[in-house]
């Protein structure tokens, strides 16, 4: 049996506690970390949490009706460090508490999407001054950063005090050095998962018998506010977004932010059936939504009102289907709209599992798959993008049955 140290629960070769640092702070630092992100060895969280005594760390995937969380999301003073958000701390209210969701990337979406209290509180974002150091564990890119150097990198631009939270990284550092090296001297036998072969586009498989049970649905947001309101400019389905840091994975392109609103959506089943919606805005319509939704402006503001369209969508899609989208921006709008969220497939993950590589824009996934041609399944922008995802659900599924 191993002796693991009781403080970092690291084997006692690779203990990093005499590294730690005591720090004060002004922010109070929240983390929640995702059960799964606890079991792993080389995660950053704990050790960011012994780092600074004003932090918190707690476990789970869903914190509705936790009273501590219910607290914070209801002050103004506290931001989400998350992507998606404003990447200047000084733009909003001063932050005294920091929330930080650690997990893989796809684990801290999918948390914030289960937390719609979670996902209506300010998000903030940190610019790398470096790229990151997490050299023992896969970053889809260079300027990934691990929760601890996110951490220290927010915190030194919201206390203003860029180098004293470089301290917080000399465990984080020893643990990847000491790590690397291990592998480099063992003679022990590497543990190998053992080869699977399973389809990349196997969780179709399901629908291969009833496609009408995918309701394929894309949207559009407000999230334009007048000069000096200090919100984002337009959000659409499919927009690309800057990669902000904050857990461990890929920044997710396009996330709904906790301002936008849903103000158009079209659905449509591979049967045929079809449904549309112009959700009446409930704050000031964005100067430019409108344009670039590519549908008049009357017909946003003489739209139904939220709850009954809705109402509709909900009765649309039923007990027993599930939601196919590009990406998840329009799945993440729908989550912001209530606690209501069917189970989902991202069609551009899954062509991007088949391609082996990015598919970029649906076109172009649409292209690459060797799909038919479209034709619009609805208005404007959202209903060319529909066309476009019923041709790449029909190819993806003629490839999952071959």
């Amino acid at each position: 049996m191993r002796d693991v140290c009781w403080r970092c629960r690291r084997p006692r070769p690779v203990c990093y506690c005499a590294l730690l640092p005591s720090l004060p702070t002004r922010t109070r630092v929240v983390l929640l970390q995702h059960p799964r992100e606890r079991r792993v060895g080389i995660g950053t969280a704990r050790m960011t949490h012994l780092s600074l005594p004003n932090s918190e760390l707690h476990e789970g995937v869903i914190f509705e009706e936790d009273a501590r969380i219910i607290a914070l999301a209801s002050d103004p003073t506290t931001a989400v460090l998350f992507p998606g958000g404003d990447a200047d701390p000084a733009g909003g209210p001063p932050v005294r508490s920091l929330i930080v969701v650690d997990g893989t990337w796809w684990q801290a979406r999918k948390m914030l999407a289960l937390n719609p209290r979670l996902a209506s509180v300010r998000r903030i974002g940190v610019t790398p001054r470096a790229p990151g150091n997490y050299r023992i564990r896969k970053e889809p890119r260079p300027e990934c950063l691990a929760t601890v150097e996110a951490v220290a990198s927010a915190l030194a631009a919201l206390e203003e005090e860029p180098a004293r939270f470089d301290a917080m990284l000399r465990a984080f550092e020893f643990m990847v050095d000491r790590q690397i090296a291990y592998q480099a001297t063992s003679d022990a036998p590497r543990r190998r998962r053992r080869a699977q072969a399973i389809s990349p586009l196997s969780p179709l498989r399901p629908y291969l018998a009833a496609p009408s049970r995918v309701v394929l649905v894309d949207g559009g947001a407000n999230s334009g506010w007048p000069a000096g309101a200090g919100a984002e400019g337009p959000l659409v389905a499919g927009a690309e977004g800057p990669p902000v840091a904050g857990a461990e994975g890929p920044a997710e392109a396009g996330a709904a932010g906790p301002r936008s609103e849903l103000v158009h959506l079209v659905a449509c089943r591979p049967s045929g059936e079809r449904f549309e919606a112009f959700l009446r805005p409930r704050r000031p319509l964005g100067p430019s939504v409108a344009h670039q939704l590519e549908v008049p402006e009357r017909r946003l503001l003489d739209g139904e009102e939220a709850g009954a369209a809705l109402a509709r969508f909900r009765a649309f899609v039923g007990h027993d289907s599930v939601l196919g989208a590009w990406g998840s921006f329009t799945v993440d709008l729908l989550a912001q709209e209530g606690p209501w969220r069917p189970p989902s497939l991202d069609l551009r993950y899954l062509c991007a599992r088949h391609l082996r590589r990015r598919p970029g824009g649906i076109a172009s996934g649409a292209q690459a798959l060797l799909a038919g041609d479209p034709a619009p399944r609805g208005s404007g922008r959202a209903g060319r993008t529909l066309g476009w995802l019923e041709v790449v659900l029909a190819r993806l599924l003629d490839i999952a049955a071959e």
